[in-house]
Parts: structure tokens; sequence; C-alpha cells
């Protein structure tokens, strides 16, 4: 098995054991590409509050990383580290 078959195992094993709300934030920085907490928000419809909760586990798994928004330093943008890796086979 490659290293990128092994990273694909991994985080579809990881993403199995996380809440649908991670999920959902997950799919969605794989549909829209990088957005910060609020656009994820907006884009998911779910509350502030459970996206926070949301990309706190997905950062736990490192299947997303946060970087900081060169338009507004006071917020993170998020981003997949493995985008193919969501993608059912």
């Amino acid at each position: 098995m490659s290293n990128q078959q092994e990273a694909h195992s991994d985080i579809q094993t990881a993403l199995e054991k996380l809440s649908p709300s991670a999920k959902l934030v997950a799919k969605t920085l794989e549909y829209e590409g990088d957005l910060t907490q609020s656009q994820l928000a907006d884009e998911t419809m779910l509350p502030s509050r459970t996206v926070r909760n949301a990309v706190a586990q997905l950062q736990r798994e490192r299947i997303i990383t946060a970087q900081i928004s060169f338009r507004d330093a006071r917020q993170k943008v998020y981003s997949l580290l493995a985008t193919e890796a969501l993608s059912a086979d």
C-alpha cells in the first residue's frame, strides 16, 4: 500500500469517528475551498459554536489546517490537508 493510500485510509477512518457537523464542514471545505469560520457557518448554515467545535475536531485529527488570513489578521482561514482523501472510491 502506498503512502497516499495509507493517508487516504487514515483520513477516512478519522472522518468516520467524527460528528456529522465535522463531516459537513470537511465536505464544505472540499467543495468551496479555503474558508474562515464565519464563512463556514454561512455556507453550512450551522451555528458558529457548532462550527467552532467541528473545526476543533478536524484539527485534532489533522484533517484541516489553519492559517492567518491576509485580509484580516484576526481571523483564520481553514483548508483541507488532503482533498482527494475525502472523495469516495
